[in-house]
Parts: C-alpha cells; structure tokens; sequence
C-alpha cells in the first residue's frame, strides 16, 4: 500500500513515519505539510492511502481531500487529529475514519485494515459539524488529470451558463461544474449577487453605472469587463456601493 503523510509538524510526520516502518508492508511515497501540497504529491505519486492531519495552514485536511474527489481513483484516506471528543461525533456518525493524537500503533494498524475512500457529502457534513470552517479557501479546476487550485480572495466573480459556471480572475478565466445557488450559499460573506446568472465579489466592487440602453452595471477592479446587474438585485447592489 502507497501512502502520503500530510502533516505540518515535522514530529508528527516522523512519528508517523517511524509506526508505519513498524508496522511494515507499506510504502511511504512521500510527505506534505499542508493541504495544497498534499494534493500536488497526490496527482503526482499517486498514493493507495493519504495519512492527513485536519488543522494545517494554508489549507486544512477536510478542503484538500474534498478538491480530490474530482480525480480519477481518488486515494483512501485516514484523518489524523487532536479534536475533542464531541466533535469527533461528527466522524464517526459520517463513517469517515480518523486517529486521535497521540496515535498510537494499534489503532493504525486497525485503521489501515479498513481504510477507504470517502465521498465529498461525508467530508461537508463533518466540516459543518465541527469548528472548521465551513467555506473553501481555493476553488479546484480538474482539467486533464490535474488539479488546478484558484484563491478564493483572487476570484472576481462566478458567472452561471448552462451547467458551467466561469471562474474570473483578474488574469485568467476557468470553467467548474458547480452550482451558483451552493457557491453563493458557501460564500455569502464574500461575493454578493447582482444578477440571476452571476455573483461578484465585494473586494473587487468598485461601483455601478448605465450604459446607453439605461441598464445599470457593476464596475470591477482590476478588470474593465462590466456585468449588468438585474433590476431584482440593483437595490441591493446600490446599497452596497454606497457603503
């Protein structure tokens, strides 16, 4: 079995490390100290198993686990924490597998016998039953067997067609399989809606105007591509520049 170890401390990695040689018929392939470089190692090295903490910086075990299950064969995963015990509920009640720090040799060796993917409803329901936060720091583009990972504070906006939905930056533009109604939901605190089709994020809103056929737009920062904005959300749009 091919496994990754995800962890931001370098003890903790050893640690893990050390238990696994113990134990033997492993293959360690490769470590990472945070979520987005889990995620690069795993496309790369492609592991059976990833070993990943919950509480990293940049980004947390449950998001980079959660941007994998648009990969082909998505590997099995064990989540390693020191969360208490009530929010461990949320694991167990979700079938998700975890090892509780300090870990000890036993129960990885219980937890590597009945290892196994988990799926991205089971990875929502956790992270909304705990004190993780419950909104994404990226946006994942899967594209070709890779991951693409875009910050979710350089996104201008998300603009609906069909059953895409256009993922703007201020340099560059991409096309995701996700819903406007769960991105506006998830992100509520960030991006304000301006029309049925498209959300807008409120660091880049700079201000409104009309163009010649008396519709009112949204001005953006750092790009010079203007949405219209529907007269149901100019109200609220009016407001929010006014602020």
């Amino acid at each position: 079995m091919k496994i990754l170890i995800v962890d931001d401390e370098s003890l903790a990695r050893q640690r893990m490390r050390d238990l696994l040689t113990d134990l033997g018929e492993t293959d360690i392939v490769g470590e990472a100290v945070n979520g987005s470089e889990a995620i690069e190692k795993t496309v790369t090295l492609k592991p059976d198993l990833l070993l990943i903490d919950i509480r990293m910086p940049v980004m947390d075990g449950l998001e980079a686990v959660m941007h994998m299950q648009g990969i082909e064969n998505p590997p099995k995963v064990i989540f390693t924490t020191a969360y208490d015990e009530h929010a461990l509920e949320a694991f167990e009640l979700n079938a998700v597998d975890y090892l509780l720090k300090p870990i000890r040799k036993e129960r990885l060796e219980a937890s590597l016998r009945k290892a196994r993917p988990v799926t991205t409803g089971q990875l929502r329901e956790v992270s909304l039953a705990n004190d993780s936060k419950s909104s994404r720091s990226h946006i994942s583009v899967h594209m070709r067997g890779r991951i693409t990972l875009i910050p979710v504070q350089d996104i201008i906006y998300f603009i609906a067609d069909n059953k895409y939905v256009t993922v703007r930056t201020a340099t560059e533009q991409h096309l995701i399989e996700e819903s406007l109604v769960s991105l506006e939901e998830e992100f509520s605190d960030r991006f304000l809606r301006v029309h049925r089709s498209s959300l807008v994020n409120t660091d880049y809103l700079r201000g409104m105007e009309k163009n010649t056929a008396g519709h009112w737009r949204v001005l953006m920062k750092g790009i010079d591509e203007k949405l219209v904005v529907s007269r149901r959300h100019t109200p609220q749009v009016r407001r929010w520049v006014r602020r």
